[in-house]
């Protein structure tokens, strides 16, 4: 796990700006926080060098058509380190996986995939999943309609409002 870097206000203002737009200019997104162009360069520049931000397309599934947004929910047979690393490592590398969170509870993981249709559903969950002896189960659940996608995240608490 990476340390988090440190924040100031300006920081706070302009990841929040590059999240709502990244392809901004520098002149517009200085303007908006009080930097010039020059100092929120050096800022976005950090940003990528330590890791906090990347800049990639975000395409939207319903205009792309025939994407598949099935949920896995996955258990593990082995509690070992070993056969969690393989299955991280095995998500991590599988372009179909959007997401993958570590659960509490009954299930070990949720992954989110996406694909091109139920077949290609099938195949992808069948190599994800289906060849694993360090599987206990998984089970699918196809999305019918996504409700919000999105990639926002905050940089810091809401603030809290006086009553």
């Amino acid at each position: 796990m990476s340390t988090p870097i440190t924040l100031d206000e300006f920081d706070h203002r302009l990841l929040e700006l590059l999240q709502q737009d990244a392809g901004a200019t520098l002149s517009a997104l200085g303007e908006e926080v009080g930097l010039s162009a020059s100092a929120v360069q050096r800022r976005i520049k950090r940003y990528r060098e330590t890791g906090v931000m990347r800049q990639v397309a975000e395409l939207n599934p319903a205009m792309v058509g025939n994407i598949t947004l099935p949920a896995v929910l996955v258990s593990l047979e082995r509690e070992s380190a070993r056969h969690h690393a393989a299955f991280y490592a095995r998500m991590r590398g599988a372009p179909e996986v959007q997401q993958c969170y570590v659960l509490a509870g009954e299930w070990d993981y949720l992954v989110i995939l996406a694909t091109t249709g139920l077949p290609a559903t099938r195949e992808v969950a069948e190599r994800l999943f289906g060849n694993d002896d360090t599987l206990k189960r998984y089970e699918t659940r196809m999305v019918f309609e996504p409700i919000k996608l999105g990639l926002h995240l905050p940089t810091r608490p809401p603030v809290k409002r006086k009553k």
